[in-house]
Order: C-alpha cells, then sequence, then structure tokens
C-alpha cells in the first residue's frame, strides 16, 4: 500500500484504540482547526452525535481531536479552575491533513463534508468576465528584487459578511501565515476595503524613512523605520519583524493617491481595513516562493467566494512586472493527470473499474471522466481544483480513491513476501562501543550535527580549506552555519558548559559527523566517530590512552607487537588541537583513523574550560570492517 494510505490507517487505528500508551506513540503534528459544533452542523445541513461525527472524520480521513469550549481554553490558558456551563457552545478541534489547506477553514471543510457524504455537487470556480470592464492592475517596481520580489492579487466582489464568516476568514488568514506561509517569510497577505482605495496599485521598495502611514488599530502616523521600533513590544507582530529589519529597503504597496496599503509581512493600513459592512476585498500576497504565494490566493479566494454574489466567481487583477511582463492572477484553471485504473486497483488491493474510480473522485472534489490511451490503456482523465495543490502525482490521486473507497472496507491479505528487520549491523557495533566506553566510567553525551563556523574550525585551532564542511544557506542563527565534521566542538562546549562539576569529568560521544564528498550522489557522506573526554586537575593522558587500548580490544583489533592481523599502533602527530609533543595518531592496517592527546590551551580557552583535558576521536567505521 502508498506510504500516504498506510499513515492514515495507522493513524486511524490508534485513534480507534484511545488514548492509552499505545495511540501515545509519536506520529506527525498536524494543523488542528477549531470550529463551533453548531455551526459546523448548520454547514454539514445535518446534525450528528459526536460518536456519529468521529466516524465520519475517520472515513474523510481527519480527526476529531478534542470537544471543549471557549471558556474552557480561555481557563485553561488562565491556569483556572475548572468550572461546567451547559449553555457553552462545544468547540470541536479537528486534525487536518498539514498539505490540505483548502481544510483549514469551516467554509472548505464543511464544503468537502458536504460533497463526500453527497449533499452538493463538486464547485467550479470561474473568472469573471472583464471584456467590457476595466480591470484592475498592480505595478511592480525593480526594488522589490531587493527584499520581496512576488505579488499576486485578486478581488472578492459582492462578498457578505456576518461575525462569523469574518472571524473565519481572518482565522484563515492567520493559519496559513503559520503553516504554508512559514510565520510569513515565504508569503504575507493583505487584505482591503477596495471601496476605500483606488487603483491602479504599485508594489515599490523604498528606504524605511520614506514610507509613512497609519498603521491597523492606531491612529498616529508612523514612519516604517519607527514602526519597527515600536512592534518589538507587541506579542504578536515582533515574531515577524526580522524577515526585514536588517533590509535597506522595505516592501510597501501603495494606492494611485499614494495611500499605503500594506508594509509586508508586518502590519496594514489602518485606511483600507476589512470591516463587516465591506462588500469587495481587494486581497495582495507578496511573496519571496511565487508558487506558494498562488496557493495562498487560490485557497482565500475558492474559500470565500461563496459569499460574493456571483457564487465562486473570482474577479482578476492583472500584475505587470518591472520588466513590463503582464500576469492575470488568481490562476483558477484546472490541472490534468491522466492515471491508469490498473495502477489505482493494485496499490489499494483491489479491483475498481472505471466508473467506480470516478465516482470515487467525485467525492474528494475531484472531476475525472474514462479516456483509452493509444495504446488500448484504460485512463481516468483527472481535473485537480485549484483548491486540490496536494495532488502532485497519480500516487495521490490513488489515495483519494482509497479515502473514498474507505480503509475499513479494504480486504485484509497475506504479504505476498516475507522480510525480517533487523537492525544495521554499523549501529548494533555502535552499541556494542557505547556500553565499552560507558564501563569505563565516561558518561555520553548528544550535541547538536549543526553548529557555528568559529566552533568547527577557529575555536578549535583548525582552519577551514572550503572543501571539507557543509555550509548551511541562509542560517537562521550563526549557532548553526555548518554541519560539524569532528565531534570536538561538541564535546568541548559541552564541558565548558559544565566546568563547575566535581572532578574528573568524563565524557563520551559516538555519532554522525558530515563531510563533503563530490563522488557521493548528494556531495556529503556519513563517517562514525567516537569521541572522549577526561578533564581533571591533571591532564589524565594515560586514562585515554588506556581507553584506545580497550577499544581496540573488544573490536578484535590487536597491538602490533602481538603480531597478529587486524592490528594498530600508534605515532606521534601534529594536529593542532592538541598540545605539541602530548598528542599521537591511531593507525589501523596503515590508514590513521583518528587521534588522543591533550588538549591545546588556546582550545580550553576558547571554550572557557579552566582544567587541562585529553580528548579522544576515531572513526570507528574501518574499526568495524576490519574486526
Amino acid at each position: 500500500m502508498h506510504g500516504a494510505c498506510a499513515l492514515k490507517v495507522a493513524r486511524r487505528r490508534r485513534r480507534r484504540r484511545g488514548r492509552g500508551e499505545e495511540a501515545a506513540l509519536a506520529r506527525p503534528i498536524m494543523p488542528t482547526v477549531s470550529v463551533g459544533r453548531d455551526r459546523l452542523f448548520r454547514a454539514l445541513q445535518q446534525f450528528y452525535t459526536q460518536e456519529q461525527f468521529e466516524e465520519l472524520c475517520f472515513d474523510f480521513g481527519i480527526e476529531l481531536d478534542d470537544v471543549t469550549t471557549e471558556k474552557a481554553i480561555i481557563r485553561k490558558e488562565k491556569h483556572l479552575a475548572e468550572e461546567s456551563d451547559e449553555n457553552e457552545e462545544e468547540i470541536y478541534k479537528i486534525e487536518v491533513p498539514a498539505n490540505r489547506y483548502d481544510l483549514l477553514c469551516l467554509e472548505g471543510l464543511a464544503r468537502a463534508l458536504r460533497v463526500f457524504t453527497g449533499k452538493e455537487e463538486v464547485p467550479t470556480f470561474r473568472i469573471s468576465d472583464m471584456q467590457n470592464k476595466c480591470m484592475h492592475m498592480m505595478h511592480v517596481k525593480a526594488e522589490t528584487a531587493l527584499i520581496r520580489p512576488f505579488v499576486v492579487c485578486a478581488i472578492l466582489r459582492g462578498i457578505t459578511f456576518d461575525q462569523e464568516r469574518y472571524d473565519s476568514f481572518i482565522d484563515l488568514q492567520d493559519r496559513l501565515h503559520q503553516n504554508l506561509c512559514r510565520k510569513r517569510t515565504l508569503v504575507a497577505i493583505g487584505t482591503h476595503d477596495l471601496d476605500t482605495i483606488e487603483g491602479p496599485f504599485t508594489y515599490e521598495a523604498l528606504s524605511p524613512s520614506e514610507i509613512k502611514f497609519v498603521p491597523l488599530k492606531q491612529v498616529k502616523e508612523f514612519t516604517a523605520q519607527e514602526l519597527i521600533e515600536f512592534y518589538k513590544s507587541d506579542v504578536k507582530l515582533k515574531k515577524f519583524l526580522h524577515i526585514i529589519e536588517c533590509s535597506p529597503v522595505f516592501p510597501v504597496i501603495y494606492d494611485s493617491k499614494r495611500c499605503v496599503l500594506s508594509l509586508p509581512p508586518i502590519i496594514n493600513g489602518a485606511h483600507s481595513a476589512i470591516s463587516l459592512d465591506t462588500k469587495n476585498v481587494f486581497i495582495e500576497c507578496t511573496a519571496t516562493d511565487l508558487t506558494k504565494a498562488k496557493i495562498v490566493l487560490n485557497t482565500l479566494v475558492t474559500m470565500f467566494s461563496e459569499y460574493c454574489e456571483n457564487k465562486f466567481e473570482v474577479e482578476p487583477v492583472q500584475v505587470i512586472s518591472a520588466d513590463g511582463k503582464s500576469n492575470i492572477c488568481p490562476d483558477l484553471s484546472v490541472r490534468d493527470l491522466d492515471v491508469s485504473v490498473p495502477y489505482i486497483s493494485h496499490c489499494i488491493g483491489v479491483n475498481l473499474d472505471t466508473k467506480q474510480v470516478v465516482d470515487l473522485l467525485s467525492r474528494m472534489q475531484v472531476h475525472a471522466k474514462e479516456i483509452v490511451s493509444k495504446a488500448g490503456e484504460r485512463l481516468i482523465h483527472v481535473s485537480v481544483p485549484p483548491t486540490r495543490s496536494d495532488i502532485l502525482h497519480p500516487c495521490d490521486v490513488m489515495e483519494d480513491v482509497a479515502i473514498a473507497y474507505g480503509f475499513n472496507n479494504i480486504p485484509k491479505t497475506v504479504p505476498k513476501c516475507l522480510t525480517q528487520g533487523k537492525q544495521q549491523a554499523l549501529n548494533h557495533f555502535s552499541d556494542l562501543i557505547r556500553v565499552e566506553v560507558a564501563m569505563a566510567g565516561f558518561t555520553e553525551v548528544l550535541t547538536w550535527v549543526l553548529c557555528s563556523h568559529e566552533e568547527n574550525f577557529a575555536m578549535v585551532n583548525r582552519t577551514d580549506d572550503g572543501k571539507t564542511a557543509v555550509v548551511i544557506d541562509n542560517p537562521r542563527t550563526s549557532e548553526f552555519e555548518v554541519v560539524r565534521t569532528s565531534l570536538l566542538p561538541g564535546i568541548m562546549k559541552t564541558m565548558g558548559h559544565n566546568k563547575d562539576q566535581p572532578r574528573p569529568v568524563k565524557l563520551f560521544e559516538l555519532s554522525d559527523v558530515i563531510t563533503l564528498d563530490s563522488n557521493n550522489d548528494v556531495g556529503a557522506v556519513n563517517h562514525r566517530h567516537l569521541a572522549a573526554l577526561y578533564c581533571n586537575v591533571n591532564s589524565g593522558f594515560e586514562v585515554i590512552h588506556g581507553l584506545v587500548d580497550r577499544v581496540m580490544e573488544v573490536a578484535g583489533i590487536h597491538s602490533m607487537e602481538v603480531g597478529k592481523n587486524p592490528s594498530y599502533t600508534i605515532k606521534p602527530s601534529q594536529k593542532p588541537e592538541f598540545f605539541p609533543g602530548r598528542q599521537a595518531n591511531i593507525i589501523v592496517m596503515g590508514s590513521c583513523i583518528g587521534t588522543f592527546g591533550i588538549i591545546h590551551p588556546h582550545v580550553l580557552q576558547c571554550f572557557d574550560i579552566p582544567d587541562p583535558c585529553s580528548v579522544l576521536e576515531l572513526d570507528i567505521e574501518p574499526i568495524f570492517i576490519a574486526g
């Protein structure tokens, strides 16, 4: 069975078992949508008991995660005593798949369930006919390429809001910002009352001192630079300031009268704020990722165009880029995909005919019809709607068919092949080494695989040749700039943070390091290393030397003096991280696999360690192969 299907089956089976210990096993974190039970059931055109609704969710591939009330949520946040009130409306917290952005609001969720249960036909979304009308335009300036190069727009004309619809509209934007938009770093959404602004609009990038406007929920005018300082104390907005605050230019959207619509991705202008009385909504999405911006815009307009005067109709906007190229958005066209019926039947494990597949896909809001290829193969021609950005491959179509068919309806079969899983040999060997080192009195530590460039090189007296370390592109923090090429920085940093512990301190780590390798298909390769540290008022070189001998002994590697193969010996080394004359290389079958010695005083100073340390680091893979 396809992996996504198997995951859903396992998740639902855990749900059936309850919330006991077995159900508490680690599983993917999915978005949770909170909706009022009564409003949801009105939208579904049917009342369900909790058990019935859980069954419906199970059949559709989502999960009723929790049942609570608004007051209970507030009491929990404020750590107040539990109280019960029969008049409180129940809130359903529903867990949905992370890639089903169309289920992040009540409108999309209810529509999907209505179609699934046969209460509604699959909707067809369309763009307004603008032949005899003046289309709004958005002009993009060249400077936006420096900060946030893309923008897409649309208009919801003749929309009718009430308080519940308005709240849902705002909530969907927040959920998209947290999910697909990656906390506004990839996409930022701005919604405006079209009747308060005038096109054509311009998307520009200006110096912060040149941008002045009254932000949302404020009455005072600010420059963009003043806004950055002002919002540093705002609990919600301060999380987004880092996206643009260090840039020499800030993105900004103006209307034809130079009225600021928004300062993406931070705040909209107060002048164009939407309200319950808004009838025409102008939506703009600025982005660093054009594909995700289009998905976000399509999700917003397809979910809420059902409240427009012309249902499921969206007014387009012409976006004119700096090079003069024009683009009409949103793009609500369907994507075509041909899928083999035998492929679907084989993956699910059920023989389905073409009509069954077409009917099942229609329950998942996907238009489909039968076609025959030139080779005579039966195919399903699938028209993927703009709401289903998660359908990218025939396996996604197959998964939808399996969901609509019902996982519980798929017959259980005995696998045709027998496989037996076991621990990888290197991992088993690693565990045996861990036990031996631990029995020698060392405590195991686990450090980050990412570290700063300075820690990986300068702080351990090493130079970067540019051909060793995997460098992280655009790191979020200076502490995670490169992938470690050695366990030494991590174990030294751990010692530095625990320098007040009673002496002696004996630490070890057995983990992977990563180095560049052009011969590998991914450009890098993992090596399994063992590092051990001894810290005391004296260096303890003999302790580390003894650990080397013990590791070799249990691995079946003989000292060269014994005269047996495989064998090892030690030879003087000149590594800059160790004290000169107090270090040695470990040679196994003619190859150097590691080094041990007394740490150089400069390295101790860099990690703020007051006492001398002796350290061992070796690659255990050659030992594993030789032994």
